[in-house]
């Protein structure tokens, strides 16, 4: 015998007990039944701006192809930027608001941004 323990108590306390066992068995009928509907654990990234992105179809889309969009709405420019995403993506280098940058700006702006939340950042991309 070590320190007063038993064999007995030493092995409880070494398995699981009722609680365990259908915890363990609740999460594997899950993820069985995940697997079986065709759900992966895989994470997949946003999708990025590729290098043959219509800016100029986007901005057509997003603001009728105004560049200096600013129709009190709360987005900016083209590619109608919400002021707190033109700030995220580095912006301020260029211009305060994206409808006071220009045409390229905003659309450098618009690369990062792709990278950093991908197209999703705009309903018509």
């Amino acid at each position: 015998m070590f320190c007063g323990s038993d064999a007995r108590t030493s092995a409880a306390r070494r398995t699981p007990g009722h609680r365990g066992i259908r915890t363990l068995l609740v999460a594997l009928t899950a993820l069985s039944a995940l697997t079986a509907l065709g759900a992966t654990t895989t994470a997949t990234a946003a999708p990025a701006a590729s290098r043959t992105t219509d800016w100029d179809a986007i901005a057509a889309c997003e603001s009728g192809g105004n560049w200096q969009a600013n129709t009190g709405n709360g987005y900016y420019g083209g590619l109608q930027f919400a002021r707190s995403s033109w700030i995220a993506a580095g912006g301020l280098a260029y211009a305060p608001r994206a409808d006071l940058a220009t045409r390229e700006e905003q659309i450098l702006v618009a690369k990062k941004l792709a990278r950093l939340q991908g197209m999703g950042a705009w309903g018509c991309a």
